[in-house]
């Protein structure tokens, strides 16, 4: 899943994004409304967590860009003021949910989760293919019942490939979901944190690549 943290308050801003990532996500940042809607226009995120007083562009402004937009992102928006008016106020505006300040990180986690499984076909909790068994639950993984230790990023790589259902995914599908927008497009980490993942589920081999094309589980 890829998240877009829209908030002008830095260190929460970068809080929310570095514990999100802990979750295997890929997070970017941005801190005022422009900026929000220009990754927005660029990228394909599932989840936009919106601070609804964002500077320049304001957040309400924001959200109906976005929903003017037709974009397949769900909103999360955030605001300093939790009465009954101004949630219903932000959600008339097309969120998906609304959270007010200050909220347990916990709880954001859940929303965010949720409002991914609206994006896409909702995964099981248990993804299972070639004797690999993966529990988003507890974050774990094990091949034939021996479990696997793995980074964040090796997690949501073979969490893309198990998704795919045999398909193949491309190595630029992988850079987009797993990794943020600050990484290279040109760079060799998605070859580099395949050949670890492959090492830790060890033999025989159950990664294939197609050349030219990426990779799969089949």
């Amino acid at each position: 899943m890829r998240v877009l943290v829209a908030e002008d308050e830095r260190m929460l801003a970068d809080s929310i994004a570095e514990g999100l990532r802990g979750e295997a996500l890929a997070v970017d940042v941005a801190y005022d409304g422009e900026a929000a809607l220009e990754r927005v226009r660029i990228h394909d995120y599932d989840v936009l967590i919106l601070d609804r007083d964002l500077p320049g562009v304001h957040g309400d402004e924001v959200c109906r860009a976005v929903v003017a937009d037709a974009a397949a992102v769900r909103i999360l928006m955030l605001t300093a003021s939790g009465d009954v008016r101004s949630r219903v106020a932000g959600l008339s505006l097309g969120a998906d949910d609304y959270l007010p300040k200050p909220f347990a990180f916990e709880e954001l986690v859940a929303r965010v989760h949720a409002l991914g499984r609206r994006v896409r076909a909702a995964d099981p909790p248990i993804l299972e293919r070639a004797g690999i068994r993966l529990d988003w639950a507890h974050r774990q993984v094990f091949r034939d019942g021996r479990y696997v230790p793995l980074a964040r990023k090796e997690f949501g790589l073979l969490a893309e490939l198990l998704r795919a259902r045999g398909a193949v995914v491309s190595a630029e599908t992988l850079l987009e979901k797993v990794w943020d927008e600050h990484i290279d497009p040109f760079t060799n980490t998605v070859r580099t944190t395949m050949m670890k993942l492959r090492r830790k589920i060890g033999d025989p081999p159950v990664i294939e690549t197609v050349t030219g094309v990426g990779y799969r589980i089949p």
